[in-house]
């Protein structure tokens, strides 16, 4: 009788549990990347710092290759190139570096200004808007909102 009670006490919480997570859930939402882009400032700002490094990295070569002309030997030409190429390398690389993070640090922000409006509006989850054909809430003023409070 006692194992009974336990065993219909047990049922019960888990059908209760159950239920809770499917009851409460509203179904998908999805983001519009692109308005989200040009809502949200400190992206825009993160994407022109990315444009500046590049627009550095071009005028380098530019410079080195004004440099290039002015040497005469083909010795000294090959020198200079072996050097520029290393510099460049260099450069480059640590190019790459800023902007995988900048990418990455607007990425993360997106997300956890997603995940923040997902647990608010009880979605079940939140996708790009370029997989939806049909149906779905649209949240993506909802993710710039966040965004612009200063979401980490």
């Amino acid at each position: 009788m006692k194992s009974l009670k336990k065993l219909i006490a047990t049922l019960m919480i888990t059908g209760a549990l159950s239920i809770g997570n499917t009851v409460f859930a509203e179904g998908i939402g999805y983001i519009d990347t692109e308005k989200i882009y040009a809502g949200y400032s400190a992206i825009q700002s993160a994407m022109q710092e990315i444009s500046q490094k590049e627009l550095a990295l071009q005028e380098y070569l530019l410079q080195q290759e004004k440099k290039s002309k002015t040497l005469s030997s083909p010795i000294q030409k090959k020198n200079f190139e072996e050097q520029v190429a290393k510099e460049f390398k260099s450069k480059k690389e640590a190019y790459l570096k800023f902007k995988q993070e900048k990418e990455q640090e607007i990425y993360n922000k997106i997300q956890n200004a997603s995940r923040e409006v997902l647990v608010e509006q009880k979605l079940d989850a939140i996708v790009d808007a370029r997989v939806i054909f049909v149906g779905g809430i649209d949240v993506s003023d909802l993710v710039i909102a966040k965004l612009k409070k200063g979401v980490k």
